[in-house]
């Protein structure tokens, strides 16, 4: 576990490429060879959740650094193992991580397949994940263009949200915080502004929390809801303007400005 932490603190600060490309998929070989090791069962099941881990920390470096056919099979590496293990909780990240990555490549419908299988036995995650999961499928449906099951989604995500108590889940969802979940269903309300005539306020003010949330060990998230609410407000003008004022001519809210990533 040690090392799947090195690797992530390393692709946070460095990115995925480079040196640490490189120690990513030699760490990730080096643990794959280990499952082939004959161990009592308790280890066993620690050995194969240990890689389920490493797998997805490896698998979002390589996603980062478009090396998407390795993070593919990382992420596929990564959900065998976790339910090798009966992790349901790494196996719901992992299927969210190859959802995300399948809307990234222009992929909807494969993304909403994985986040679907990730909800598999829902009771046994905690509302973290399921929101999590749920922001993936309104992100797929969204891309879909689909407003009535984006919304759905949403909403879901949402409700899951509510009762998110960060007590209850493991370590790696501590990401997963208001910032996070405002700018994933963001985005998913986002291609609905953009592609679908829907109304924009809702997408522009969950860009907001998300920015004004994130803090700077999530300057790379902040930035990308930096970029996209700039480009909505570009693309929309400002949600925020009512309608009679709109109609004394156009007044457009000064863009955000853009955070660097560290």
């Amino acid at each position: 576990m040690s090392v799947a932490d090195d690797i992530h603190r390393a692709d946070n600060a460095h990115g995925g490429g480079g040196l640490v490309g490189v120690i990513a998929s030699r760490s990730m070989q080096w643990a794959v060879g280990l499952l082939a090791v004959p161990c009592p069962e308790p280890l066993r099941l620690q050995l194969h959740a240990a890689v389920a881990r490493l797998g997805i920390v490896v698998g979002a470096s390589q996603f980062d650094a478009y090396a998407h056919d390795d993070a593919r099979v990382a992420f596929k590496i990564a959900s065998e193992c976790a339910e090798e293990a009966g992790d349901w909780w790494l196996r719901a990240k992992t299927f969210s991580f190859l959802a995300r990555q399948a809307i990234w490549l222009g992929d909807p419908d494969t993304a909403l397949t994985h986040a679907e299988k990730g909800l598999v036995r829902s009771d046994r995650l905690t509302p973290t994940n399921q929101a999590m999961l749920h922001s993936a499928r309104a992100r797929a449906f969204g891309k879909m263009h689909d407003v009535q099951n984006t919304l759905a989604a949403v909403g879901a995500a949402d409700d899951a949200f509510a009762q998110s108590n960060p007590r209850e889940d493991p370590p790696s969802m501590a990401y997963y915080d208001a910032a996070q979940h405002h700018g994933d269903t963001a985005h998913a309300l986002f291609d609905l502004a953009i592609h679908a005539e829907q109304d924009p306020g809702q997408a522009s003010r969950r860009f907001e929390i998300a920015v004004a949330g994130h803090s700077d060990d999530f300057a790379r998230s902040r930035a990308i809801s930096h970029t996209k609410w700039a480009s909505l407000l570009m693309a929309k003008g400002d949600p925020h303007q009512s309608h009679d004022d709109r109609s004394q001519g156009p007044r457009r809210r000064r863009p955000p400005h853009f955070a660097t990533c560290r």
